[in-house]
């Protein structure tokens, strides 16, 4: 199947979070994230990087600047960095964005030799949500003549080897205009699984990560009937909820969604992605986030971060403190699926027994050998599988590694463990696996 991008393990940050605190890189590289996205989300469409500051009123951390976000985050971390220009807004806040402005920042990286290829020009702008000074706003032609007349050719003087991207949205009129008329490079694309207040733990589970391969695929045919079927894409936002996170955010069923996403992401070959969010922004049920006891989970809060922002929690007075950095279900997800997603590598078809429903795996070359993920659904019980590769009748040796509701629990004691992992000798045809209620196992099978 597809040839898997490492990219894919990517987390985005914002310009609201101080990059100047200690910890960020080394949590960030602790999970082994290999992306970021910078400023963040519709914050682009207002920023301008050579201020730091917002045409609308929105908070800048004063030590966030594009220079301290290389280097204290994304150079220690080594990160891949896409930026999000500005579309929405000049510097004078009185029109739309400006395209000399972005070259200016594009110049900037290739001057300091930041290593900054992907630039996408503006945040969800076919969104009435998002700031926009143009005098035809959320319009798909004044945003494909920006790009073509303006943005795309004034990026490619200011860096050759730069890479521009258009904003998408599957299925939609926008996307028929923007495919047709823009120049791109690549295009941006986000998912989110559910509406805030509709959370539903078992609809998560078993069709958001589906879901997301629906839309690429919806993608890949607009690309193709706009003649660029071999446009790359980039996933720039993921999530489980577009906003105002609940409790389902810190769950392990937040967790296991976010392993499928990136088992998904494998087998669509999607090149670059980031989750939505690494650090920054907390609620707790003063907000109005979902905190039902319909959902699973433990914690008195809940957010788009994936690693803790320590204490107190970012807009969270009454949070539970949890030190900083520490991986929060879903970058423990990350963390498996690293074993699993290395460039070069090629995602596999995977046949599942129809008696085993409640199981999800994909499946990957992994060196001379083979990397299988399973996923167990059923919140109560084990389920034992059989794991075999019609290509392998024999190896010398397995490793399995396993997070799930077992380890999560233990955070209802403010206790977050990690994955655990066991040693398998070898083995002849298949290789037995034991998967516990609600988790992700990693399985290495050695040649």
């Amino acid at each position: 199947m597809a040839a898997i991008s490492r990219l894919i393990l990517g987390a985005n940050m914002a310009g609201w979070v101080d990059i100047t605190e200690s910890g960020l890189a080394p949590a960030l590289s602790a999970s082994d994230f290999t992306a970021t996205r910078w400023p963040g989300g519709s914050t682009s469409d207002e920023y301008h990087w050579q201020t730091n500051a917002s045409c609308n009123g929105g908070y800048i951390a004063t030590n966030s600047t594009f220079d301290n976000f290389m280097h204290d985050v994304a150079q220690p971390a080594n990160l891949d960095v896409a930026v999000t220009l500005d579309y929405g807004s000049n510097a004078a806040c009185n029109a739309g964005g400006d395209p000399s402005e972005a070259a200016a920042w594009v110049a900037e990286a290739k001057t300091n030799a930041y290593g900054v290829k992907y630039w996408t020009v503006g945040n969800e702008e076919y969104g009435s949500w998002e700031y926009d000074l143009h005098s035809s706003p959320h319009d798909p032609t004044t945003y494909a003549s920006a790009l073509a007349t303006g943005f795309y050719p004034q990026i490619k003087t200011a860096d050759s080897n730069a890479q521009v991207g258009a904003v998408v949205e599957a299925n939609s009129a926008w996307d028929s205009t923007v495919l047709t008329s823009a120049a791109y490079d690549f295009v941006e694309l986000h998912y989110y699984a559910q509406a805030p207040g509709s959370e539903n733990d078992q609809t998560l589970l078993t069709q958001g990560a589906p879901a997301l391969t629906t839309e690429i695929n919806t993608l890949k045919s607009e690309l193709a009937t706009a003649g660029h079927a071999s446009t790359p894409i980039y996933v720039g936002e993921i999530g489980s909820v577009y906003g105002n996170p609940g409790k389902q955010s810190m769950s392990i069923v937040q967790g296991l969604y976010a392993g499928m996403v990136l088992g998904e992401l494998m087998n669509d070959g999607v090149f670059r992605a980031t989750w939505w969010l690494g650090f920054g922004g907390c609620n707790d049920a003063s907000s109005g986030a979902n905190f039902s006891s319909s959902l699973y989970g433990w914690q008195n809060f809940g957010g788009y971060m994936i690693l803790s922002d320590g204490t107190p929690e970012y807009g969270c007075s009454n949070a539970t403190a949890v030190p900083r950095g520490t991986p929060f279900p879903t970058a423990r997800a990350y963390q498996l699926m690293s074993q699993v997603a290395q460039t070069g590598e090629h995602a596999l078809g995977v046949t599942t027994a129809s008696a085993l429903s409640t199981v999800r795996a994909y499946a990957a070359t992994h060196g001379s050998g083979y990397a299988v993920v399973l996923f167990n659904l059923d919140e109560n019980n084990a389920h034992a599988v059989n794991v075999g590769v019609d290509a392998m009748t024999s190896g010398s040796g397995a490793t399995i590694t396993t997070y799930g509701k077992a380890q999560y629990d233990n955070s209802q004691q403010n206790v977050w463990t990690g994955p655990v992992s066991q040693s398998v000798g070898a083995w002849q045809h298949t290789v037995p696996v034991t998967l516990p209620p609600w988790s992700m196992n990693v399985v290495l099978l050695a040649p």
